[in-house]
């Protein structure tokens, strides 16, 4: 995979294409890394791009023909056919199945915006999708564009060590992680669960799966709202539910 990033900060990039796994694939030449600073394409001296917004209001808007340019000289460097993403508030969401959608592509260009935003009209010409890390807003592009990539890479085959370690990732199947135990036994007076030691996978893997439906039900009820269950989990669903509800009772009891 290539990746590349039109971004004022080629710099801020190091951070992911220097560390980590990420990082250590790059240097295992599982995927490829360019950034393009589109100052070089500025027409003054001091490599300006900004402009003040048509009809007035605070801030300056990027300009379009410094970003086409290098989003042309981007799309030169690519063997297929580049897919171009603009990092906005106002794209859709970055999901697991987005980032499982991205990693099958060959080349990605990642645009990154400062400053007020992007003049619309090469928004509407030049990129192919608007993809939003969450509903806030940051002071640019680059940071949301790192958190796609890692997304992203880590489901290229090789990029992690083991690659059941990606299939077993919250969202990955729709539900979110299970707890983790490793060593040591007791910590701060809390222990293991009996069952992660009791070396039955099925009952490890029946409990994993219950416990990652009580935590998406506690904390992202939206996820179960729209999962269609199968048998298994309808069942530990309602275990769970059953749970809840006696554990009410006694309370009420006690109260």
């Amino acid at each position: 995979m290539f990746i590349q990033s039109i971004t004022l900060f080629p710099e801020m990039f190091d951070s992911i294409t220097e560390y980590g796994v990420v990082g250590r694939a790059r240097k295992q030449g599982l995927w490829q890394f360019q950034a393009i600073n589109p100052r070089r394409f500025a027409d003054n001296k001091l490599g300006y791009i900004d402009k003040p917004p048509f009809g007035g209001g605070p801030g300056m808007i990027m300009q379009a023909p410094p970003l086409q340019a290098a989003i042309d000289e981007a799309k030169q460097a690519c063997q297929g056919k580049a897919k171009v993403i603009y990092l906005s508030p106002q794209g859709k969401p970055l999901t697991h199945q987005k980032a499982a959608e991205l990693a099958a592509e060959t080349d990605l260009i990642l645009l990154c915006g400062r400053y007020e935003g992007i003049d619309e009209r090469l928004l509407q010409s030049s990129v192919d999708e608007e993809i939003s890390i969450g509903d806030f807003v940051v002071s640019g592009g680059e940071l949301p564009a790192m958190m796609l990539m890692d997304a992203v890479l880590r489901l290229v085959p090789g990029v992690l060590g083991d690659m059941q370690s990606a299939l077993e990732d919250s969202f990955s199947d729709g539900l979110l992680d299970c707890p983790h135990y490793t060593k040591p036994l007791e910590f701060q007076g809390m222990g293991v669960p009996e069952v992660l030691r009791s070396g039955n996978h099925a009952l490890i893997a029946e409990w994993r799966l219950k416990q990652s439906l009580q935590r998406t039900l506690t904390r992202r009820p939206d996820l179960l709202a729209k999962r269609t269950l199968i048998p298994k989990e309808s069942r530990l669903l309602q275990e769970i539910l059953s749970e809840q509800d006696n554990l009410a009772e006694q309370r009420e009891i006690q109260s």
